[in-house]
Formats: C-alpha cells, sequence, structure tokens
C-alpha cells in the first residue's frame, strides 16, 4: 500500500505539473513557510530548528508515552500484541498518519527551501535513505527495536558515507551501491546479532 501510494501520488504530481520545474516567484502569502525553509533563528537555520523539535516531541511520544510501547510491541509481534489486549489497528493507523504528517512537514520545507516543486527529481529514492538512515541507527527491519535518536546518529553517518564516497573520488553513478552495501551489512550484522541472542537464551 505504501510503494502503490508514493507511485500514485508521484505520477499525479507530475502528470498536474507536465513533468516540469515549477517555480513559486517570491512566495507572495506564504512568508511564514519561506521562512521555516530558508530562515536562521540565533543564527540555527530553521529547518534545523524543526528537526530538533520533531525529535524531541517523537522521541517523547515513542519512549515515555503507553503509545510508544504498544507500537514497539507491536513491531516485536503484532499477533501477540493483539491477544494482550492493544488495538493493534488503531496504533498502526496512528503510526502511519504520523509519518504521512512529518513526511509532508519535510517536503514543504524542500519545497521552500529550493523555491520550487520538480516531481521528476524532488524526493526521489527518499524511501531509501531512510531505510538506510534507519538501519545505520541500530533500527531492527524485523521491527520492535531502535530509536529517534539512534536514526538521527545514522542520518549523520549517511550523510559522512556519502561524502566519503565523493572525497574518495568514487563516480557519483555508485551512490545506490554503496547505500545497497550498507544495508544489505545493516540486514547481516541484525541476523547474526539475533542468531546470537537466541543461542545464549538457549544456552
Amino acid at each position: 500500500v505504501t510503494l502503490c501510494g508514493l507511485l500514485f501520488y508521484r505520477g499525479a504530481a507530475r502528470f498536474v505539473t507536465g513533468d516540469e520545474t515549477k517555480g513559486f516567484g517570491d512566495a507572495k502569502g506564504f512568508e511564514g513557510l519561506q521562512a521555516a525553509a530558508t530562515g536562521l533563528i540565533f543564527g540555527v537555520p530553521m529547518p534545523f530548528v524543526v528537526l530538533v523539535v520533531a525529535s524531541l516531541a517523537v522521541g517523547v511520544l515513542l519512549h515515555r508515552s503507553v503509545w510508544g510501547r504498544h507500537l514497539f510491541a507491536i513491531g516485536r509481534s503484532e499477533e501477540a500484541a493483539r491477544y494482550s489486549g492493544i488495538n493493534t489497528k488503531a496504533v498502526l493507523t496512528t503510526a502511519y498518519a504520523l509519518c504521512g504528517l512529518l513526511a509532508g512537514i519535510a517536503g514543504v520545507l524542500i519545497a521552500f527551501y529550493t523555491n520550487s516543486i520538480s516531481p521528476n527529481s524532488h524526493g526521489n529514492f527518499y524511501e531509501l535513505y531512510g531505510i538506510a538512515a534507519a538501519v545505520l541507527g541500530g533500527c531492527s527491519l524485523r521491527g520492535g527495536e531502535g530509536s529517534v535518536w539512534g536514526i538521527l546518529i545514522g542520518t549523520a553517518l549517511l550523510q559522512v558515507l556519502q561524502n566519503l564516497v565523493n572525497l574518495l573520488g568514487i563516480p557519483s553513478s555508485l551512490n545506490f551501491a554503496v547505500m545497497g552495501a550498507v544495508i544489505l551489512l545493516g540486514v547481516t550484522v541484525d541476523e547474526l546479532v539475533k542468531r546470537r541472542s537466541a543461542s545464549r537464551a538457549k544456552a
């Protein structure tokens, strides 16, 4: 469903814009959003401030609330969570809605930062960047493990990795190959850790 939505809305956006980049001009009437995307507060870029505020809010929600505990429980075993009395549908629906809201905010900031909309390039493969950042940040692809702070660290590591690719003179066309290798490494490590933990539990 997620991938279907991605393809549907991206295709619709490309159709509406004629598959061309559309500029905002002076963005009259949206000065507040433009300030949020390009402004500074005490010398700090506003998008970074938005990132910090969103991270703190989501961190509290995930690690300091009943809803967060329920979400982690569903990630470990949705069936077990359902049998324990958790309303799994409501928790998952809220989680997807929250993800959509945050993705929408990020999209608006990108649009006003570049002062344009380009459906054929904006946001391309960002879903893979998200997966890679989560894996680097210690999130288990099996679900039920991870933290906001780990994802922030993973995002920073991903950016460092991309910079290293450029500094080492590796062709930019191999960026996705490097990212794929990172995800594969993360999955492999996660599997090895799981097997070792299972072996220790049996012992």
